[in-house]
Order: structure tokens, then sequence, then C-alpha cells
């Protein structure tokens, strides 16, 4: 893996265990910032399979299945993922405004399907 892979990765992780740790919070709002997280690691991670590994160019976007479109060409299989990204996709901006919100259940399917798609690009990326 190349270093500046790496750092993606390292960011990618640290959203993630951001996300672990404040689902436990019963403080108002938390629930926003855990779907938010959640959305940064994967979005972090596409990123680095695709312009570090792949050499992929990528437009400034939060938008999961705008990457994941860039990255099929290299990552054919991650296609099963489109449900998780369209998810993902609207935590990237809106939770962090007020107008919207995350509920108990939006954080319980965000987690599970970042999980999965965390292992599946983790796996694909030589990581364990």
């Amino acid at each position: 893996m190349k270093a500046a892979t790496r750092d993606w990765v390292d960011k990618a992780e640290a959203d993630y265990a951001a996300a672990l740790v404040l689902r436990r919070s019963r403080k108002k709002g938390t629930r926003d910032i855990v779907c938010f997280h959640l959305q940064q690691c994967i979005e972090k991670y596409l990123k680095a399979r695709l312009i570090i590994e792949a050499g992929i160019s990528f437009p400034r976007t939060h938008d999961l299945e705008r990457l994941l479109d860039l990255t099929l060409p290299v990552e054919p299989m991650w296609a099963a993922l489109r449900p998780a990204m369209a998810l993902l996709t609207d935590f990237a901006v809106a939770v962090r405004y007020p107008g919207r919100s995350a509920g108990p259940a939006d954080a319980r399917v965000l987690l599970r399907v970042t999980a999965h798609a965390r292992d599946l690009i983790r796996q694909r990326l030589g990581l364990h």
C-alpha cells in the first residue's frame, strides 16, 4: 500500500472510531455527528482507492454514488454497495445544519452498512 493511501486510511479509521465512541453518547444531537462520521469514513476509503491506488482523479464531492461510479471500472464487484452509498450520502451535509436530524434507526442502519462497506474496501486494500 502506498504511503498516501495509508494517510487516507488513517483518516477514514479516525472517522469510524469517532462514530463508534459518539454512538454511545446520550447527548442530544450526537446521532447526527455519528452518521456524518460514518459517511466520511466511506468517502475517504473510496477516495483512497480511486486517486491513490488506481490513479483515478475525482471531483470535489461528498456524493458516494458518484465516487462509486468512478470506482466501478477497477472494482466492479462494488456495484453491490450502491444502496449503502445512497443511504450514506444523505448524511454528508444535511444533518450538520438545522432542518434534518438522524434518528436512532438511521444511526443503526448506517453503522451496519458502513461496517460492511468498510470491511469490503479494507479487504481489497489488503488490510485485515
